[in-house]
């Protein structure tokens, strides 16, 4: 499981844009929570964090992996 801490959302079409950019990096295996409130997406699987902030970024949020 790979938490990131993701800004700049603020609807319902932002989570989904969001949602929508990290299901399509190679290895993710599920979106299983983006959260405007919390600022926060989870996803499972083998991707690479890189790529899953490149993704979100593309969007135009902001977004780090969060420890522990």
């Amino acid at each position: 499981m790979i938490r990131l801490r993701v800004t700049g959302m603020n609807c319902g079409h932002c989570e989904a844009s969001v949602r929508e950019a990290l299901a399509t990096v190679p290895g993710v295996d599920e979106v299983s929570a983006v959260d405007r409130v919390q600022q926060e997406a989870v996803v499972t699987g083998t991707p690479d964090t890189a790529a899953l902030i490149a993704a979100v970024c593309k969007k135009g949020f902001e977004a780090s992996e969060i420890s522990g």
